[in-house]
């Protein structure tokens, strides 16, 4: 099955105009034509099952035939991942934790981050080609970046837990999480985070925990966090 996205469907739709370019790729590349079916999320959890009624290079359009509600996981992961210095770095990230399951991501800011701008359209892109390609129905929330300071002082999941290099006591990921439980979860940049900054976590009800013996690029503790959390809810 191949998955198409469009946010302004909702359960009372009946039709759907295609945008230029979708229309472009579903005429000529994927050569579909009238009567032919294509399957719609809006990433809010519904599947659309639409049924083309007219298709052509610059417009395509297709009546909706059926809707359903997919039921969302038992759970939400909320991950705080500093933006890397390579931006491919991060994109790999927001992909494969979106294939793995995710609820929302933010961007922070800390005190050793070598980039403190993001491309937020471009990320917001590579969230939904990912939720297509591994055929989700819910799109995860990118949130805008924002500083470690602002972040530690929002209102956050359940379980609240830091990952961080500083030589101390420190819980096994594996051990801390619970199935069915929210989380979110920090990971910080290249530098780790600074020792003022595991100091406020630690004091704003956070858990500072391992994710193994060796040490992990920011992108790669980030999958195996996400990845820890998606096997204990298996």
């Amino acid at each position: 099955m191949q998955l198409f996205y469009n946010d302004t469907l909702t359960e009372s739709s009946t039709e759907i105009k295609f945008s230029r370019e979708e229309s472009k790729h579903i005429a000529k590349v994927l050569r579909k034509k009238e009567g032919d079916i294509l399957h719609i999320t809006n990433g809010k959890g519904c599947l659309f099952t639409s049924r083309i009624t007219f298709s052509g290079p610059t417009q395509c359009i297709a009546g909706i035939d059926v809707f359903k509600k997919q039921q969302n996981k038992p759970y939400r992961l909320h991950l705080a991942v500093a933006p890397t210095k390579m931006n491919d770095r991060y994109e790999w990230f927001l992909e494969k934790a979106t294939e793995i399951g995710i609820d929302e991501i933010t961007p922070v800011i800390c005190d050793h981050s070598e980039r403190k701008v993001i491309k937020a359209a471009r990320f917001e892109r590579i969230l939904q080609s990912a939720m297509k390609q591994s055929l989700q129905y819910y799109l995860p929330k990118l949130n805008p970046a924002i500083s470690f300071s602002e972040f530690i002082h929002q209102k956050n999941d359940d379980q609240l837990l830091i990952a961080h290099c500083e030589v101390s006591e420190k819980q096994s990921l594996k051990d801390m999480l619970q199935p069915k439980l929210s989380s979110t979860i920090l990971i910080g940049p290249e530098g780790d985070f600074s020792s003022k900054e595991i100091a406020l976590a630690l004091t704003s009800g956070y858990t500072p925990v391992t994710l193994g013996e060796t040490r992990l690029r920011t992108e790669t503790a980030a999958i195996v966090a996400a990845h820890s959390v998606a096997f204990i809810n298996t």
